[in-house]
Parts: C-alpha cells; sequence; structure tokens
C-alpha cells in the first residue's frame, strides 16, 4: 500500500509526488526540515519542533509558508490517513524552485517555499531493543559547516559518519572539534558522572535538541546536576555512563567508545531512568 505525502499543498500517492529539478533543496541543500516522532498515534513535542522549524528558516531568511494551526492539521491529516501508530513524520521546506540554477537566492515574492512531508511507520519505535542494550559509537573529526544549529538538509557529512561507524562495527559516531566531541551524527550526546549529567552548551556549534531541551529539564526536576560544557573522547571513556537524544531514539544509552566499555558494559542506570521519564511525560503531553 503507497504512503499518503504532502507536496505544496496536495496530499498525494507518493509515486505520484514530483518536485521541480530546480528546487534550491536539490542543487544547493537550501532547505531545512523537521521530524517529529509520533505514539499512539500522537505527535510527541510538536510545538518545540514548529518553533525551531521557524528558527531555522529566520536564520536562513527563508517565509516560513503556513501557520502554526496548518502545520498541525497537515501532520494530524498525514497520521490519519497513513494509519500512523508509531512512527515519525519528516517535514522538509526549501527556498523553492526559480526555474533556473543560481548562486542569488530568488525573490521570496516570485518563488514560494516548496513544502513537502512524508510519514514513515515505525511499529514499536519506543521499545527499542537497542536500548536495552546500548549503543558503541566511534569519534571522527567534524568537519561540517559552522551553523549546526540550522536544521539544514546539509546531511552528506553525517550520512559519511554512519557509514564510518558502520564499517568499523558500531552505531553511531561522535564528532569531535580542537578537542572536544560536539554532537552524535544526528544527536546530541551526553556523559554522566556521579549525580551530574554532563553535555555540551548550546551555540552554532551544536543543534538545538528539541529532545536535548526536555531530558534536561526533566533531569532537573528528577535532582540531576545538569553541567553544561565540552568534554572530550578521553573524559567520556572514563564516565561511568554515556547516552545519546534525538526525537526518534529518544534517549540511548551508550556503552563503549573507541572500544572502551563503560563500566560494566550495560545501559546505566540514568540513561534508563531519563528514557523512562521522557517516554511517560512525552505520551502526557502529545497531541
Amino acid at each position: 500500500m503507497t504512503r499518503t505525502v504532502y507536496v505544496n499543498g496536495d496530499y498525494l500517492p507518493e509515486d505520484q509526488a514530483r518536485v521541480s529539478i530546480f528546487d534550491r533543496a536539490f542543487l544547493m541543500a537550501d532547505g531545512v526540515y523537521e521530524v517529529t516522532s509520533v505514539l499512539g498515534g500522537k505527535l510527541i513535542d510538536f510545538d518545540g519542533h514548529l518553533k525551531r522549524l521557524a528558527r531555522s528558516l529566520g536564520e536562513l531568511e527563508i517565509r516560513n509558508p503556513l501557520s502554526a494551526d496548518e502545520w498541525l492539521a497537515i501532520h494530524r491529516e498525514l497520521v490519519t490517513v497513513n494509519e500512523i501508530t508509531d512512527g515519525m513524520i519528516y517535514l522538509q521546506v526549501t527556498r523553492g524552485a526559480p526555474g533556473d540554477r543560481d548562486f542569488a537566492w530568488p525573490d521570496p515574492e516570485t518563488c514560494p517555499p516548496t513544502v513537502v512531508l512524508f510519514t514513515q511507520s515505525k511499529p514499536g519505535l519506543a521499545e527499542s531493543p537497542a536500548a536495552k542494550v546500548g549503543m558503541k559509537v566511534i569519534s571522527i573529526p567534524d568537519v561540517r559547516w559552522g551553523r549546526r544549529d540550522i536544521k539544514t538538509v546539509q546531511l552528506l557529512y553525517p550520512s559519511m559518519g554512519k557509514m564510518m561507524a558502520k564499517k568499523a562495527g558500531c552505531d553511531d559516531a561522535w564528532l569531535v572539534e580542537d578537542g572536544f566531541v560536539t554532537e552524535g551524527t544526528s544527536n546530541n550526546t551526553y556523559i554522566v558522572k556521579g549525580n551530574s549529567i554532563i553535555t555540551r552548551e548550546l551555540s552554532h556549534d551544536i543543534l538545538h535538541g528539541i529532545t536535548r531541551a526536555a531530558v534536561l529539564r526533566f533531569a532537573r526536576e528528577a535532582q540531576m546536576e545538569v553541567i553544561e560544557r565540552p568534554f572530550t573522547i578521553a573524559e567520556a571513556q572514563e564516565a561511568d555512563e554515556a547516552f545519546i537524544t534525538s526525537a526518534s531514539a529518544f534517549v540511548m544509552p551508550v556503552i563503549e567508545i573507541d572500544g572502551a566499555v563503560l563500566g560494566d558494559g550495560k545501559p546505566g542506570k540514568v540513561a534508563a531512568r531519563m528514557r523512562e521519564i521522557y517516554l511517560d511525560e512525552m505520551r502526557k503531553a502529545a497531541i
């Protein structure tokens, strides 16, 4: 059964969806995206994703083509028509298709943004077996552009990082710049020492994770100390625990970094507890 997708105001079977060859996302990676998880047929942290979308668009001077209510209606319609119980909705907004290739941005008055959304069904998304065994990661140099806080579709190097990890028999890569971990290929990174969760502070160097914000809020409410500062791979290898967060992985424990096993090689209690709290609170607030 083919999925129904959304393209520029129309709901279409996926095999009938078309975007211009002149679209600037295709030619220049000139676009932004968001991924919202769905649990039990409801959207997780939707407002957070919508706010970050607006920020990313603003940083690139791309007009936000829809209102908050319109974005919500499209998401809910796609969940309904595609019968998504657990899964994700991918949203992409580009600067549009001006009709030819040019480095200069087109006039926004004559070149409307391109809007694309589609669903991915992931039954049992919150019950991922990986959460029970933990992830293994490698470290690689962070050679991405300097505005990682904008959630653009420039994902070639993160994709290369995923493949480097796969070839090394691991699950993901942590990116390192000037001796310190920035983030994972598609996630924010954390280490745990005693009762403290340590994660890099927000800046242009990392994505301002929506899941990150929620998890740190819940950690503070649970009386854990949250320290926002850079850390090294060596420090991470000596930590009690490590984990990552993202919209689709939620909270995922890390048990090995560059071949060094953390603790007893099993997911730690803090990561497990934060995953439990996050999923419980997000389900309560889902819309």
